[in-house]
């Protein structure tokens, strides 16, 4: 019973993350090659998230792995996990914006588009089918994030949209700590110290970012 719950939850991801591909391939304003080109950076960038998490759950029970490798297969992925994977792609994106080899601004508007609606429907589902109450408040946040997303994204610069995005998203995320048990995103939960941390991070790069790009526009 445990693995086919596991099954249909994983499955809602990945129908959640490919009907927020679809989403982003057609209100984007950007050419079809460019739509293209970004969506597979995009479904790159998820599948190093994945290998991440695994090599996170070998990291968190290393003593386990030497022993026996296969017995990691029967660990599940918590927040721990999820939160190395996530420290994992900023270094990868990060390295990748040093060598010159993405826009991150580029990449990370347009996997807000993604990221948003995949997080809605997600949330949807799991208030609908799986008749999950701890859904509602994350379904009410992500609600407010997409319609807000959507009224600025034409409306102001990409740097702050992704500010918006990103102290809506974290204060929302620790607003739901405080007044439910906890708060999740993708049935992972958010710790209101990784999420506080994950903001400073995120924040302090994206305007390091900014400068540096105001700084080589008028070199």
């Amino acid at each position: 019973m445990a693995t086919v719950d596991k099954i249909m939850s994983i499955g809602i991801i990945v129908i959640s993350i490919a009907a927020g591909l679809i989403f982003f391939y057609l209100v984007s304003d950007l050419s079809r090659k460019k739509r293209k080109l970004l969506i597979e950076e995009m479904v790159a960038q998820l599948i190093n998230f994945i290998i991440f998490i695994w090599l996170g759950k070998i990291i968190l029970n290393v003593f386990i792995f030497i022993k026996d490798p296969l017995a990691i297969l029967a660990y599940p992925s918590d927040s721990d996990a999820f939160s190395i994977a996530l420290l994992f792609s900023a270094i990868v994106l990060i390295y990748k914006s040093k060598r010159k080899e993405i826009d991150v601004f580029l990449l990370i508007e347009s996997f807000l588009s993604v990221f948003l609606v995949a997080s809605f429907l997600y949330e949807f589902i799991q208030l609908v089918w799986n008749n999950n109450t701890y859904s509602l408040g994350n379904l009410g946040l992500f609600t407010v994030l997409l319609v807000l997303y959507l009224l600025i994204r034409d409306r102001v610069p990409v740097s702050k949209v992704i500010i918006v995005m990103l102290i809506g998203f974290s204060a929302g995320i620790l607003l739901l700590s405080y007044i439910q048990p906890f708060a999740t995103v993708f049935g992972y939960i958010m710790a209101p110290w990784f999420v506080s941390l994950f903001f400073i991070i995120s924040l302090s790069t994206i305007i390091y970012q900014q400068r540096k790009k105001d700084c080589n526009g008028w070199n």
